[in-house]
């Protein structure tokens, strides 16, 4: 029985050591940035758009603040820019501090999604 616990032991701490340097040799090889900056919205669901936007266009995280309304996004500046996110953000409805979500495309979001707008 004792050495079942040992094998048992050596097999998770093996299998553990694997998967770790695993990881570890998939995010050295990628350079990242982190910006952040805000994007106009209301909810839950403006959360889930504004972050599910960012990163289908190239962001690796993101993490949009209901209360603060400001985005932290990571992204690899191999595949995209500030600039590109926040083009996106526009494009789904979402205004932000240098580009503003066409109308249309602001009008069509749910109800609770609609916050107030600058002039």
């Amino acid at each position: 029985m004792k050495k079942i616990k040992i094998f048992f032991a050596i097999a998770l701490l093996t299998a553990f050591g694997v998967t770790t340097s695993a990881q570890t040799v998939s995010t050295s090889s990628m350079q990242t940035k982190t910006a952040t900056f805000k994007v106009w919205g209301k909810c839950d669901m403006c959360k889930a758009r504004i972050e599910k936007a960012v990163r289908s266009d190239g962001a690796t995280s993101a993490d949009w603040n209901v209360k603060t309304k400001m985005l932290a996004v990571t992204y690899d500046p191999a595949k995209t820019s500030v600039d590109a996110l926040e083009k996106k953000l526009a494009s789904v409805g979402h205004d932000t501090e240098k580009y503003r979500a066409p109308d249309d495309v602001y009008a069509n979001l749910p109800g609770c999604c609609h916050y107030e707008r600058a002039k």
